[in-house]
């Protein structure tokens, strides 16, 4: 069985990247990019799916025991486990080197102390844990293969067969150092390079000290900060710019429900926030190669604006089921793919045109397609902002007039009448002038109840949305405007949870709510940092700490969050790590620290 979500390490090779456990089991491998088919897939159902554990030996029948210590190595995607047992104690050193070649995942075992039985269980299962490989040695290798896909396997230990799965028992003293590797090549291709798995691990711990070198954030969240740098770059897919929301797919966002999403693909919102946090952190490279992904995908369509693509800018993401997996802990269905590619959802023009707007401002090289790609995404809202969609949330009940939806339509105007205005293109100036206050009395007018005073979810509603909390973080309205207040006050008392975070907007529980779906969710973290954003923007800076050291205090032991937190279960839910968790917990701490807004 699957661990808990917060149970799990990533490491990866920014092209994919894998979840290893407290208890040494990698159970989610996706090769060789984060959208293929997964290799291993327990983590969406059972060991008969897939899964490689490597650990202290145990007794037949009993549970695998799980490290009594993990961290990644310094600032680095390199995990170290140990486990200290009855004849003493072992190190795991996990880490997918950034690719030159085939992908690889490997693992060194180190001797610490004593004499400590071990062994490696590798059971290959490809097209997320439905067919079993061919395996068999080759040239003194083991190789694994099916269809298109071969897996090789590098070990100096001794290897076995039995029961379709592959084996390995050894005994480390102190300073042995055992090495595990796995690489992956099209099966019609040549065997890939032997592994140099000490070589491979300077080289990684080398590149991720070089990256970190660049962050330009040294306040006192520093190091809650770069951990979720480096998981942000860990989500980018290296060959085209691409970030995926996450690593994942059909993690729960509601354990035992349906609310099961594939998140390994580019969101145009999740992307351009991330950009922006890079921006502000020092990682101009890195937005410099989302805003070339960007204007790739979009290229010759964008009146069409998808809300995602995939990670090479891909159109076409068709959903389906996988109901030979029974789910994270019963949660079905196990989806691939994702239908919700081809909704209407407005506010993605404002994101993405904030994006540009701030490479823009941060002094990014001029591209010149880029601005001439905002102003056809503005001549495209022109037409269609007063038209209703289905939101930031991608409800897939009916469209309705979504009042985020129209603020960020008003910003994607306001940042092209910004550019207008700065030289750098040309527009009918006044025509958008006059677009933008259409759409900002629109809004003040048609999405504001003046009888609770606050902006509601959207036009006649009277419910609330935590996507509200944007307004101010906009400049839609200034923070001290008492519409913002009285919004902001109103999600704190409707879409509190008992220990303060924040949901995203009502459910209904078994009944089919605003966004066409049955059962509940939890807290959405971004929506709670969003909240301790605002409380700083209205002057309630000590109350807008204790929600963001509290929301920190969430992350599990090597700083990673998932999409959400559940107040019942108190664990953490959702595809696992999340960008658009770790995108606003940096823009928090850059606010809470020009502000002076911290302890100590």
């Amino acid at each position: 069985m699957a661990g808990r979500i917060e149970d799990y390490a990533l490491i990866g090779d920014m092209q994919t990247a894998a979840l290893v456990c407290r208890d040494g089991t990698v159970d989610w491998l996706c090769l060789p990019r984060f959208d293929s088919h997964a290799i291993f897939a327990g983590l969406l159902g059972t060991g008969e799916h897939g899964f490689w554990r490597l650990g202290p030996a145990y007794a037949p029948g009993a549970e695998p025991p799980t490290a009594a210590r993990r961290t990644y190595r310094g600032d680095s995607l390199i995990l170290e486990s140990e486990w200290d047992t009855p004849r003493g104690t072992v190190r795991v050193i996990d880490f997918m080197p950034p690719r030159d070649g085939a992908p690889q995942l490997i693992r060194i075992v180190e001797g610490v102390s004593g004499r400590v039985p071990m062994r490696s269980e590798l059971r290959m299962r490809f097209s997320y844990g439905r067919v079993v490989p061919w395996v068999h040695k080759q040239e003194g290798r083991t190789v694994a293969v099916a269809g298109p896909d071969s897996v090789w396997f590098d070990t100096e230990a001794e290897t076995y067969g039995k029961a379709l799965t592959t084996y390995a028992d050894f005994t480390v003293a102190p300073g042995d150092r055992i090495a595990f590797t796995i690489s992956w090549e099209p099966s019609h291709k040549e065997p890939p390079a032997l592994p140099e798995p000490e070589q491979s691990l300077v080289a990684t711990e080398d590149f991720w000290r070089d990256w970190v070198e660049h962050c330009t954030y040294h306040g006192p969240y520093r190091e809650a900060v770069v951990r979720s740098l480096i998981t942000l770059k860990a989500l980018t897919y290296a060959p085209t710019g691409g970030i995926v929301a996450a690593p994942t797919t059909s993690l729960p966002e509601d354990i035992g429900g349906v609310r099961n999403w594939d998140y390994r693909y580019t969101w145009l919102r999740d992307a351009a926030i991330t950009l922006s946090s890079l921006l502000r952190t020092g990682y101009r490279e890195e937005a410099r190669a989302w805003r070339e992904w960007l204007l790739r995908a979009v290229a010759g369509d964008p009146e069409n604006l998808q809300i995602m693509y995939g990670i090479a800018g891909e159109r076409e993401l068709g959903e389906a089921e996988l109901d030979w997996l029974p789910g994270y802990e019963g949660s079905t269905p196990v989806r691939v793919g994702n239908g919700a590619a081809h909704q209407l959802q407005l506010d993605v023009y404002g994101e993405v045109t904030e994006a540009l707007h701030l490479g823009h401002m941060t002094g990014l090289a001029r591209n010149d397609y880029a601005s001439v790609l905002q102003l056809k995404l503005i001549r495209y809202l022109e037409d269609h902002w007063n038209e209703p969609d289905e939101g930031i949330w991608e409800v897939r009940g009916p469209r309705r007039h979504f009042v985020h939806s129209k603020v960020m339509a008003w910003v994607a105007v306001d940042r092209t009448i910004k550019l207008i205005e700065s030289g750098d293109a040309d527009g009918p100036l006044e025509r958008w002038k006059q677009l933008r206050d259409n759409i900002h009395r629109d809004v003040c007018e048609k999405g504001y109840d003046k009888e609770r005073n606050t902006f509601t979810q959207s036009y006649g509603s009277q419910a609330l949305d935590a996507s509200l909390l944007l307004i101010p973080q906009m400049g839609f309205l200034p923070p001290d405007d008492k519409r913002v207040i009285g919004t902001i006050e109103a999600i704190q008392r409707e879409l509190s949870t008992s220990d303060g975070f924040i949901l995203r907007y009502p459910t209904d529980g078994e009944e089919e709510g605003v966004d066409g779906l049955p059962g509940d969710e939890g807290a959405f973290l971004a929506c709670s940092f969003w909240m301790a954003d605002d409380l700083a923007m209205i002057g309630r800076v000590d109350e807008a700490r204790k929600l963001f050291e509290k929301l920190l205090s969430l992350r599990n032991d090597l700083g990673l969050l998932a999409e959400e937190w559940d107040p019942r279960l108190q664990r953490q839910v959702g595809n696992f790590p999340q960008a658009f968790s770790h995108v606003p917990l940096i823009d928090t701490a850059l606010r809470l620290t020009a502000s002076g807004a911290y302890g100590g």
